[in-house]
């Protein structure tokens, strides 16, 4: 089993603030439930090329590497209203399963706040459905609020996002098979 944190990002922009918001987040989780584990940031932009073709070796180690993960945060911005079709069509390389037990976060980041329940509706189903453990609500992050991430976060983790995570992460910590 592996011993690090990734923050995955599904934004198609290289460099983007999808990007910086996963690294800070996954950064300030480890740093709170896992005594500040290494944190691993995977950008898809960078893995666009490859994805729809017939050997993609970049991303199928990218996919190994989620499996793997103790605490996995999924960033995306929302385009239409939902998850981008990047982080999608990665995520649809695994088989039935493919994150199973791993503790996955969710994280959104938009433009408007009528998008706020986008990472619940969709985002949080589909890591379900590849059996990844989602025990916390998903943290939604205007880009209004990204100066201010880490105010963000203080309250979705002090609104039981703490708690869920540590005792999801437990059996995981204490060398528990998944």
């Amino acid at each position: 089993m592996s011993e690090h944190v990734i923050a995955l990002s599904g934004n198609p922009r290289a460099g983007s603030r999808t990007t910086a918001a996963a690294t800070a987040v996954a950064d300030r989780l480890a740093a709170s439930v896992l005594d500040g584990e290494a944190v691993r940031t995977i950008d898809l932009s960078a893995l666009a090329g490859e994805i729809f073709a017939a050997e993609h070796p970049a991303a199928d180690e990218a996919l190994a590497a989620l499996r793997s993960a103790r605490l996995l945060v999924v960033a995306t911005p929302v385009y239409k209203a939902s998850y981008t079709g990047l982080l999608k069509a990665f995520l649809d390389l695994y088989g039935p399963n493919g994150l199973a037990g791993v503790v996955a976060v969710p994280l959104v980041v938009s433009g408007n706040p009528a998008h706020a329940l986008a990472g619940e509706v969709h985002l949080r189903p589909l890591l379900v459905e590849l059996g990844a453990v989602v025990p916390t609500r998903s943290i939604t992050v205007l880009d209004s609020q990204l100066a201010q991430l880490d105010e963000a976060l203080d309250g979705w983790l002090a609104g039981g996002a703490l708690e869920s995570l540590t005792a999801a992460l437990q059996p995981v910590a204490a060398g528990v098979a998944r």
